[in-house]
């Protein structure tokens, strides 16, 4: 039996410990908060719940498998886990919408040719074949196994672009999804616009980042998106159970000074330069109108000043960003029926690039937020009992995230610019963990992170 000793209790240090405890390790998780989950955190008041971190689980897989290879039950005994439908409404800068549906793609391409006219689904629909081409080239490395010694063959993108003509053809190199969207969407703005957001979504440049990112949407649109109920708090009060039954020893309020001797896994440390994300919870007076979808996407009213504003060299907030509006339909989260709790979130400089503690500066962005909704006809304001803003300030505070930027997913391609730290230190028994080690930021990722390591270390 080996002394383990978890730095962190978020997500992958909860997975981790489980999984490690369970094959027989003595397993000790230190944590500098007085609470487990990291970025799963949830705000409570007057009856009304919100999450503070991810709100929706893409590849539930991952913590299927980690409930059945911990105990006996499977992960829905633990959770209620429910698929989103449809998975989301997007509203255009030009007024134009479209409802996609959940985990299938032949209905995404159906919805798109009724909003956009025919051969809209069949360019999108193209384009996430050769995403699924990039999962099935990435999935076991960067997913499922160790980052490899060399990881030459990751350096390049297995995006199966379509062939090149003229000026493009002559530069070569590897396409970015901005060039994919130009050249294979044919530049339409929603078409676009729906692409970027997934980059946007996780903080890519889409300008810069390689076009295996097509590997996200195809990744959403053909294995769900799901949501917890009672919030992504209830994950990670799941697995946090699950350590206790398997003897995990907790110690809130420690921060470890000196790496103890035996087996270390710790968090590896973010890139303060990276996006971060604004939430602002809102409490709502008045029942969640009938036939709401759970997730409703405000795109950028100017695109390229949107980029310029997080990507620029002076970073910036541009008045009409690209918006997720939130509305779960959980009673569990509200106070009665009578109330709607709805969350808008938006991908912003981090505190290492902007000031979020200046004054007026949060609460000016929020304004504009709730006015950008109610453009697009939303109607919260008027409804609107109290608001809380949060922002990166408040993530590097309460999660020691440096900045609060938020990890993103390891990409293939750009020589290796988009992978991320491997899990196995240079010195023997140390190992790194969480959303900026490989295979990267999101909640399926950094299960896997905690799998990976987990199989790295072996049973006692």
């Amino acid at each position: 039996m080996a002394r383990i000793v978890i730095i962190g209790a978020g997500i992958s240090g909860l997975a981790a410990a489980a999984r490690l405890a369970t094959v027989g390790h003595r397993v000790t998780v230190c944590e500098a908060s007085s609470t487990y989950g990291g970025m799963l955190g949830q705000y409570r008041r007057d009856g009304f719940a919100f999450d503070t971190g991810p709100t929706l689980l893409t590849l539930p897989a991952v913590y299927r498998d980690l409930a059945l290879k911990t105990g006996r039950e499977p992960l829905e005994q633990l959770v209620e886990l429910s698929p989103v439908d449809p998975e989301s409404r997007h509203v255009f800068a030009d007024g134009s919408s479209v409802l996609l549906p959940n985990a299938s793609r032949g209905g995404v391409g159906q919805a798109l040719d009724a909003a956009f006219g025919a051969g809209a689904g069949e360019r999108w629909g193209q384009l996430t074949n050769r995403g699924r081409t990039v999962w099935e080239a990435t999935r076991r490395p960067l997913l499922e196994e160790p980052l490899p010694a060399d990881p030459a063959a990751l350096r390049s993108d297995p995006y199966p672009a379509a062939p090149r003509r003229g000026l493009g053809r002559l530069l070569g190199g590897e396409p970015t999804l901005a060039q994919v969207a130009q050249r294979e969407l044919g530049g339409h703005p929603a078409l676009t616009a729906l692409l970027e957001e997934y980059a946007l979504r996780f903080g890519f440049d889409p300008r810069t980042v390689p076009a295996g990112a097509t590997v996200i949407p195809y990744m959403e649109q053909s294995f769900g998106v799901w949501y917890v109920r009672g919030g992504m708090r209830a994950l990670a009060e799941a697995v946090y159970r699950r350590c206790e039954q398997r003897g995990v020893e907790f110690h809130f309020r420690t921060r470890v000074v000196e790496p103890p001797t035996g087996v270390l896994l710790r968090q590896a440390p973010g890139d303060p330069t990276l996006p971060g994300r604004v939430s602002v919870l809102l409490a709502l007076r008045g029942a969640r109108p009938a036939g709401t979808p759970h997730r409703t996407v405000l795109h950028a009213a100017d695109r390229a000043d949107e980029l310029d504003a997080l990507f620029g060299p002076t970073a910036r907030l541009c008045d009409r960003p690209t918006v997720q509006v939130l509305r779960p339909d959980d009673p569990s989260l509200r106070p009665d029926d009578n109330h709607e709790c709805v969350t808008l979130t938006v991908t912003v400089p981090s505190q290492a690039r902007l000031d979020w503690t200046a004054a007026g500066v949060a609460d000016r962005f929020a304004d504009r937020l709730l006015e950008h909704a109610d453009a697009a006809g939303l109607g919260l304001r008027e409804r609107l009992l109290w608001r809380v803003v949060r922002t990166p300030a408040d993530t590097e505070r309460e999660t020691s995230a440096p900045g609060g930027a938020v990890p993103r997913p390891a990409l293939a391609g750009a020589r290796g610019e988009f992978l991320l730290t491997p899990n196995e230190e240079p010195t023997p028994g140390r190992y790194l963990i969480g959303g900026s080690a490989h295979p990267g930021g999101g909640l399926a990722r950094a299960g896997m992170s905690a799998c990976i390591t987990a199989g790295l270390i072996g049973p006692a």
